[in-house]
């Protein structure tokens, strides 16, 4: 079995995975309500509650996972990207538990990471196939050839999907985080009442843009008198999303039209959105494309698909992974 950390970001988690690719345990712990007064994540008071938090969360894994630490093959950690001060937490920690057990480490890309979550069990996704990770700090289409790597089709220019939708919900007055608020407005607007741009979706490529349409939304509600953007906020937000999700769905289309892909997979924080999940399982249908939808709880940050993807890792023995450094990129 596989213990896993990850603590890239605001949340603090650990799971225990097997190697066949059953998840025994995935426990998080979020910092959610921490960061909501500060409309985003800030990075030195996520370390410090990664520093509090990673060892009763690692316990909490052993303990639901119905093992000890002794029976632990590998520790697997997230050491990039990310928050740096927080990724070296989990580093930090994973190597003290692996050491301490003379048992190997694995060095996972918390992308990379993302990308395994269709790996794990029930209902695997085995590859090649084509995969969107939209957080909110990576949007990127990827070709998934091996279980070890993905190579990158097209990417962000500028904010991430999850990163926009934060900013959208900062301005409208939703709360943090932004993609979650977002969609609950949404719900109770009309997605047609604003015009917002789909940026690049037009052009040949896979890359995205989403500074442009955060920048759309500025200037609209500098229109609306205060006393009003109450009542304006379901139909700001409701169009907004659906920007959102065209763009995304754009380029998903346009990958998919080579039919070089029989299947589809959707992960990071922002595959939780119910209408980008409707819309890429309408595209998928018209294609004949399989579309894996990642469980919700493995799309937000999770020590699960770090140990999914550990399971291909390369694992280096004790003490060859003294000197371990975390990077942010």
């Amino acid at each position: 079995m596989i213990l896993a950390l990850e603590t890239s970001c605001d949340d603090t988690c650990a799971a225990v995975v097997t190697a066949g690719g059953e998840v025994r345990a995935n426990v998080v712990a979020s910092q959610g309500l921490l960061h909501e007064r500060y409309g985003g994540v800030v990075p030195e008071i996520a370390s410090r509650h990664h520093l509090e938090l990673v060892n009763p969360v690692v316990r909490a894994a052993l303990q639901e996972a119905g093992c000890e630490l002794a029976q632990i093959e590998a520790v697997a950690v997230t050491t990039r990207p990310g928050l740096i001060g927080a990724l070296l937490v989990g580093v930090s920690s994973a190597k003290a538990l692996a050491a301490g057990n003379r048992v190997p480490m694995v060095a996972v890309d918390h992308l990379q990471g993302h990308v395994a979550a269709a790996f794990l069990e029930p209902d695997p996704l085995e590859p090649p196939f084509l995969a969107l990770i939209a957080s909110g700090g990576h949007t990127m289409l990827t070709a998934v050839r091996d279980h070890r790597s993905h190579e990158i089709l097209g990417q962000t220019l500028d904010d991430a999907a999850g990163e926009a939708l934060d900013k959208a919900a900062r301005l409208l007055g939703l709360g943090y985080p932004g993609g979650p608020a977002i969609e609950r407005a949404a719900r109770e607007g009309d997605s047609e009442a604003h015009s917002f741009p789909v940026a690049m979706s037009r052009g040949p490529g896979l890359d995205f843009s989403f500074s442009g349409l955060k920048t759309a939304l500025v200037y609209v509600v500098r229109e609306i008198e205060a006393d009003e953007l109450g009542s304006a906020r379901a139909d700001l937000a409701a169009s907004f999303q659906a920007a959102v999700v065209a763009q995304l769905r754009a380029k998903v289309r346009r990958a998919l039209k080579g039919g070089e892909w029989e299947a589809l997979a959707l992960g990071g924080g922002v595959a939780a959105n119910g209408p980008l999940r409707e819309a890429l399982q309408d595209l998928c249908d018209e294609r004949g494309v399989r579309l894996k939808l990642v469980a919700p709880e493995l799309c937000t940050d999770n020590a699960a698909m770090i140990g999914s993807a550990a399971r291909f890792g390369e694992r280096v023995a004790y003490p060859g992974y003294l000197d371990w450094d975390a990077t942010p990129r």
